[in-house]
C-alpha cells in the first residue's frame, strides 16, 4: 500500500468517525467507532480463518446454511479450531458483512429471521457472544468485556431505538466498504488506521488524552531506546500502557518481541489496550495486560523484562503508605517517593521489573531531575550506589497531549558499557512547530537516538559527565548544569558605531541642506 493510499484509508475512516461526532464528545465515539472497527477486524479475521479450513469443501463459511444438521457440525468444528487459534468464534450469521447488509436492507444476507433493518439487538448480542465464546477457554481473560463501552441503547447515539439504528447502520454500512487486507499478511493497514485515530482523538482531548496515548515521536524516541543492540526481545513491558500504543511502538523495532506485558488502571483505557494488541496480530497468548493500579497492586510482581517503557502521569499523587518500606520495589532505597509526586516510585518499580541484560526509559517532568529531600536520595541512590542511570535526555517543552511542560527521559540500565560516566543530550532547542504543539522531525530523532549510541559529544547539545561531578553536584541532574547552551551575545565595536552615527548625522546635514535649497526656490518655508 502506498503512502497516499494509506492517507486516503485513514481519512475516510476519520470521516466515519465523524458520522458520530455530532451525537457525543470526543471520548464517547472514540469508544463507539473504534469498537466497531475492532468488531470487524475480529469478524473478518474469523472469516479468513475458516474460509481456508473450508476450501477442500469448497464451500464458503458465509454460506453455511446454520440450522442444518450439517451446517451445525461444520460449525462447531470450526469453533473448536477457532478457539484455539484466534481466541474467540462468531458463527457466520454473526459476521461484520452480514450484519452491514442486514443494517441497509429489509432482508437477511444469511438464514437468520428477518427483522428488517433494524440491527441493534443482534449486533449487542453479538458483542457479548463474542466475549461469551471464549468463557472457560485461554483467551477468557483477554476478551472479558471488551465491548462494555459500547451501549448501543445509549440515547447519546440517539432518542429513539430507530434514530439509534439509523446511525449504527450507517456507519457499519461505510465501514463495510473498505478493504482492510487482512488476507495480506505482510501489511499492517489496519493497525496503521487504527493509530491513527487513536492519535486523532488524542490530538483532540486535551488533558485527559496524557490518560492513553503518547505522542508518536517520543514513543519512537523511547522504542529506539531501549531496542539499541537488540534485534529480539524476549520481553516488554509498560507498567503505565494506557492505549498499548507504545508498548507496540517497540515491536517494530526490533525483528520480533515474544510477550508483551502491561498494566492500565482505567477500565475503558485497559479495553482499548487489549483491542490494540488484538487488532496488530499480537495472538492472545503472547501478551498480558492487566487493570490496576500499578504502584499499589502490582499484577506482574515476580516477572522481570528485557525492555521496559513508561509515560507515567507527571507528578501524580499515590499513598506512600510506610508498609511500602517492605515492599521488595522500594525497600532498599531506605526512602519512599513523596506521596504527592509518584515520578520516583515509577522509576524505583520499573527498576524492580528490569532484567540484569535490559533497558528501561520513563518520560519525566523536568523537576524529576533536582528536586530534593526523598527524590533527592534516591537519585543518589541510583547513581552512586547502583550506577543504573545511562543517560538524561532533555525534550522540548509542549510535546505532550494536555500540558506545556519540558519533559525528559532517563534511560537505566543494570549492566553499562559505561560506567564511569552519565550521558547528557539536551534535544530541548531541536524541534518543529505544529499549529499549538510542538514535535520532533525523523531528523531529530535520529540525532538523539545516533547521539545516545554513539556517545559523541556536541558542543552546545551533549556531553559524557563522570560521576565525581554529578556527585559533586548532589546528584542534581538538571541538563543545563553539564551541556552548556548558553549562547555568548555578539560584542559591540563602540567605535565603529560611532562612525556611523558620525557619517549618518554628515549625511543628515546634506540632506536638509538640498532640501533648504528646494524650499528656497519654490518661495516657501523649509519644514526645519
Amino acid at each position: 500500500m502506498s503512502e497516499d493510499q494509506k492517507k486516503l484509508l485513514e481519512q475516510q475512516l476519520w470521516n466515519i468517525a465523524n458520522t458520530l461526532r455530532g451525537k457525543m464528545n470526543a471520548d464517547e465515539f472514540r469508544d463507539y467507532i473504534l469498537g466497531f472497527i475492532f468488531y470487524k477486524y475480529l469478524s473478518e479475521k474469523m472469516e479468513i480463518y475458516a474460509n481456508a479450513i473450508l476450501a477442500q469443501d469448497h464451500i464458503k463459511y458465509n454460506e453455511i446454511v446454520e440450522h442444518t444438521d450439517t451446517g451445525k457440525l461444520m460449525i462447531e468444528a470450526i469453533k473448536k479450531e477457532a478457539l484455539e487459534k484466534l481466541g474467540y468464534f462468531l458463527k457466520p450469521s454473526e459476521l461484520f458483512g452480514e450484519v452491514a447488509k442486514r443494517g441497509t436492507s429489509s432482508g437477511s444476507a444469511n438464514d437468520a429471521p428477518s427483522k428488517g433493518n433494524f440491527i441493534l439487538e443482534d449486533l449487542q448480542k453479538i458483542l457479548i457472544n463474542i466475549q461469551l465464546s471464549t468463557m472457560g477457554t485461554a483467551s477468557e481473560e483477554d476478551f472479558d468485556n471488551l465491548f462494555e463501552d459500547m451501549d448501543l441503547n445509549s440515547t447519546k447515539l440517539g432518542k429513539t431505538p430507530e434514530a439509534r439504528n439509523e446511525i449504527i447502520a450507517k456507519v457499519l454500512s461505510h465501514l463495510d466498504k473498505i478493504d482492510f487486507k487482512l488476507d495480506h499478511t505482510e501489511l499492517d493497514v489496519l493497525g496503521d488506521a487504527y493509530e491513527y485515530l487513536i492519535g486523532q482523538f488524542a490530538s483532540g482531548a486535551g488533558k485527559k488524552a496524557g490518560e492513553f496515548y503518547t505522542p508518536q515521536q517520543v514513543s519512537m524516541v523511547l522504542a529506539k531506546l531501549v531496542t539499541t543492540g537488540k534485534n529480539k526481545l524476549k520481553s516488554v513491558y509498560d507498567p503505565t500502557c494506557g492505549s498499548g500504543s507504545l508498548l507496540l511502538r517497540v515491536a517494530k523495532e526490533v525483528k520480533e518481541v515474544s510477550n508483551f506485558y502491561g498494566q492500565e488502571m482505567n477500565r475503558t483505557t485497559y479495553n482499548l489496550a487489549r483491542m490494540n494488541m488484538i487488532l496488530h496480530g499480537v495472538h492472545y497468548m503472547k501478551f498480558d495486560i492487566k487493570q490496576e493500579d500499578t504502584l499499589e497492586h502490582p499484577q506482574h510482581i515476580d516477572k522481570q523484562f528485557e525492555a521496559i517503557v513508561a509515560n507515567p502521569p507527571f507528578s501524580a499523587q499515590w499513598s506512600a503508605n510506610p508498609l511500602f518500606t517492605s515492599d521488595d520495589r522500594f525497600s532498599q532505597y531506605g526512602k519512599l517517593a513523596p506521596s504527592s509526586k509518584a515520578d520516583y516510585a515509577f522509576v524505583q518499580h520499573m527498576i524492580y521489573h528490569l532484567a540484569d541484560n535490559g533497558t528501561m526509559a520513563i518520560v519525566l517532568p523536568h523537576g524529576a531531575l533536582f528536586r530534593g529531600g526523598a527524590e533527592q536520595h534516591i537519585r543518589k541512590f541510583l547513581i552512586e550506589d547502583k550506577n543504573y542511570l545511562d543517560a538524561v535526555i532533555g525534550l522540548p517543552p509542549n510535546l505532550f497531549y494536555g500540558t506545556s511542560i519540558p519533559t525528559c527521559i532517563l534511560v537505566f540500565k543494570k549492566c553499562r558499557e559505561n560506567p564511569e560516566e552519565v550521558m547528557f543530550i539536551d534535544a530541548s532547542q531541536h524541534f518543529e512547530k505544529m499549529k499549538t504543539q510542538n514535535y520532533l522531525t525523523d531528523q531529530h530523532i535520529d540525532k538523539i537516538i545516533t547521539t545516545y549510541r554513539s556517545r559523541v559529544e556536541e558542543e552546545k547539545y551533549s556531553k559524557r559527565v563522570l560521576l565525581p561531578e554529578i556527585a559533586e553536584n548532589d546528584y542534581n541532574l538538571n541538563i543545563p548544569r553539564y551541556v552548556d547552551t548558553f549562547e555568548a551575545e555578539e560584542q559591540i565595536d563602540i567605535n565603529a558605531i560611532a562612525q556611523e552615527l558620525q557619517q549618518l548625522e554628515t549625511e543628515m546635514l546634506e540632506t536638509d541642506k538640498t532640501i533648504a535649497d528646494f524650499c528656497k526656490e519654490l518661495k516657501i518655508n523649509t519644514p526645519f
